[in-house]
C-alpha cells in the first residue's frame, strides 16, 4: 500500500483547502482511509475516516461541520475538504489506511503516507 498526500498550503482564517490522498492499493473490500494531523509539540490526532465500500464516515468533534471526507473510486483518491479553517487547524496532515472497520484510533492504521503541511494564519 502506498499513499501520496498533497494539497496543503497557507491559508487565512476562514479559508478552505482540499487535501488529496492518492492510493496505490486494493480498495474494493473493507478499505478505510483515515486522515490524522499533528501540530507542533502535540500528539497525532484523528480527524476523519471513511470506508470506501460502505461509505461510512467518522469525524473528530473538533472538525464536524467544517471538514468533509470523500473518495473517488475511479481515481483511487481520497479527499479531505477543509472549510472554515481556524489557526488551531494548523498541523501536518497525514492520510492513512487500514483494512477493516472505520475507527478513529491511530494505532489501528497500518499504512501511512507522508504528511502535507496546513498553516492557517489569523
Amino acid at each position: 500500500v502506498q499513499l501520496q498526500a498533497s494539497g496543503g498550503g497557507l491559508v487565512q482564517s476562514g479559508g478552505s483547502l482540499r487535501l488529496s490522498c492518492a492510493v496505490s492499493a486494493r480498495t474494493d473490500t473493507n478499505y478505510v482511509t483515515g486522515w490524522f494531523r499533528q501540530a507542533p509539540g502535540k500528539e497525532r490526532e484523528f480527524v476523519a475516516a471513511m470506508g470506501w465500500s460502505s461509505g461510512r464516515t467518522s469525524y473528530a468533534d473538533s472538525v464536524k461541520g467544517r471538514f468533509t471526507i470523500s473518495r473517488d473510486n475511479a481515481k483511487k483518491t481520497a479527499y479531505l475538504q477543509l472549510d472554515s479553517l481556524e489557526p488551531e487547524d494548523t498541523a501536518i496532515y497525514y492520510c492513512a489506511a487500514r483494512y477493516g472497520s472505520v475507527v478513529p484510533y491511530t494505532r489501528y492504521y497500518s499504512y501511512w503516507g507522508q504528511g502535507t503541511q496546513v498553516t492557517v494564519s489569523s
